[in-house]
């Protein structure tokens, strides 16, 4: 099976939009909503066209990834970094690496823009992998009432967190 990512394209959107919709139809911890997130982050300022990215199999577009904007603000200082939300595949790919491909294009990309860490909020057995690490190992906080185990952060650089601490604020747009 060949997977092909890619950068979405506005001919894109529909199947994405269908595609996130099935891919959290069953999920337990989802408001059913991620579909609608993803349209209003596209438009946006905190998008990042490079960093929406879609998984082609045979023509078909089977898992999506987006990365947008976000800061780390603690007293001293702010802190550019990237949200990874959401990272969707089609249920009969899911299991295949469809979406380890996406991850790990997003984090080349990403770092290849300059930026240098990544926080998400995700299952706790999955997203270690790829060397997400809980945030409380950098004393960064999210905004949510979440386990301690679901709030993830990862370096794309050799001292992407060097330093950073604080508060992870969302834009606004997360919570329309």
């Amino acid at each position: 099976m060949e997977v092909i990512i890619r950068q979405e394209q506005k001919d894109d959107f529909e199947s994405v939009f269908q595609l996130i919709e099935k891919a959290f139809e069953k999920e337990e911890y989802s408001d059913h909503k991620e579909q609608f997130l993803v349209e209003r982050l596209r438009k946006s300022e905190i998008f990042i066209p490079e960093l929406s990215l879609v998984a082609e199999i045979d023509g078909k577009i089977a898992g999506h990834i987006l990365f947008t904007k976000l800061e780390i603000v603690n007293e001293l200082d702010t802190f550019e970094c990237l949200a990874l939300a959401p990272v969707s595949v089609l249920p009969e790919f899911q299991g295949k690496g469809v979406g380890a491909k996406l991850i790990l294009e997003g984090h080349n990309v990403a770092e290849k823009l300059g930026y240098k860490s990544v926080v998400l909020l995700g299952h706790e057995n999955y997203y270690p992998k790829f060397g997400y690490e809980r945030c409380s190992k950098y004393n960064i906080k999210m905004p949510f009432d979440v386990p301690a185990e679901n709030c993830m952060v990862i370096p794309l650089t050799k001292d992407g967190l060097k330093k950073v601490y604080g508060n992870v604020v969302y834009p606004d747009i997360f919570f329309q």
